[in-house]
């Protein structure tokens, strides 16, 4: 049975549809012009080391109330501001006002400078160094490291051959460890039917282009779900802010160094070498188990690229006494830049943080 309107509600409903189309509108034309590119990484922050393109970025706090400050590592293919959207969507300003703090290691864009750099130059050099800066930053005697993706294999692989590193505690997120749970990913390259030197460009770099596209083909209609759910949400400003700094993310890849993409083809890939227990860099093996310190492992139940099957071996492989797990319904991104995250995933990350931390302010 139809429901009847007195004319002021009417009017005001029509008044209300109206004014939605002239949003649809008015954001359609921005966003199909590309006038409107969002302004991302806005979270105050000083440089406090830095190395060839690598950064090391310590975010502004007068709130600090847990040491040592935390480490983020993020990963070497994509651009570190997933982290830091916009002022609604930051996991940055989450831990910062959560009384963390927070420093992020940024790794630029690679070019034939860092072509030749391997495993080896980011675990033996580029994360010890950053640690020790970040310890003479903060006046501290360690750090709390927390890997994002790749950057969480990097962090695990630097504590593992660096066991006298200042690391007090170590967590990751979306952490691949077994190759062989990324079928959908890596499969081509573990049958061995495609060259990883096809890939690499002339600056010896694996361009941005090849990742995007990899990527894409795991989700070949994502685009499509994605501007179907923009259209429904076109006449809300915060929500086009959103999606506008969320959809400049996932196009804006950067190089993945050629030599380290060779090894983790070669070692992490094929071999399954981190499982399988048979990781050699530098000439020595890679023992997870020497891994002490209280660890934590991240993992989003809804990840496409790294799968719950890929990441959850990690927990048995380092040697820690304390180690748990957080299985988070989320995707890979939806870990660190959705309402999930602000929710769940970030407050959870922080509480685990502050439990294996000292209190010093507040």
């Amino acid at each position: 049975m139809a429901v009847s309107l007195a004319p002021d509600d009417l009017l005001r409903r029509v008044e209300g549809d109206v004014r939605r189309a002239i949003r649809r509108g008015r954001n359609g034309l921005r966003y199909a012009a590309g006038t409107d590119r969002p302004k991302v990484g806005l979270t105050p922050k000083d440089v406090v080391w830095k190395r060839d393109k690598a950064e090391l970025w310590r975010y502004r706090s007068e709130a600090v109330q847990y040491a040592p400050p935390v480490v983020v590592v993020h990963s070497l293919v994509s651009r570190s501001y997933v982290l830091d959207l916009h002022p609604r969507n930051s996991a940055v300003r989450f831990w910062l006002d959560a009384g963390l703090d927070v420093m992020l290691l940024d790794w630029g864009v690679a070019d034939a400078v860092e072509a030749e750099n391997t495993l080896e130059t980011y675990a033996d050099h580029y994360l010890p160094e950053a640690v020790d800066a970040a310890r003479e930053a903060a006046g501290t005697d360690d750090v709390t490291l927390l890997g994002y993706c790749f950057g969480g294999v990097l962090s695990v692989l630097s504590v593992a051959r660096n066991p006298e590193m200042p690391v007090r505690n170590l967590a990751v997120m979306a952490t691949p460890v077994d190759y062989a749970g990324m079928r959908s990913l890596t499969g081509l390259i573990r049958e061995g039917r495609l060259d990883p030197d096809e890939l690499v460009d002339e600056t010896g770099n694996v361009p941005p282009e090849a990742i995007e596209n990899a990527f894409r083909l795991l989700r070949p209609t994502g685009d499509l779900a994605s501007y179907a759910t923009l259209w429904q949400h076109l006449w809300n400003d915060e929500y086009v802010e959103g999606y506008q700094a969320m959809a400049q993310w996932t196009r804006d890849h950067v190089p993945f160094p050629g030599a380290t993409f060779r090894q983790t083809v070669g070692q992490l890939v094929r071999e399954n070498a981190l499982v399988e227990g048979t990781l050699r860099l530098g000439g020595t093996p890679v023992d997870l188990g020497a891994i002490k310190v209280p660890f934590l492992n991240v993992m989003a139940e809804h990840d496409h690229i790294v799968p719950i099957a890929a990441a959850q071996p990690l927990t048995g492989l380092v040697g820690s006494e304390d180690a748990s797990e957080l299985r988070l319904k989320a995707g890979h991104v939806g870990l660190v830049a959705s309402r999930t995250a602000a929710k769940v995933t970030l407050p959870q990350i922080a509480e685990w943080i502050a439990g294996h931390s000292d209190r010093v302010g507040g």
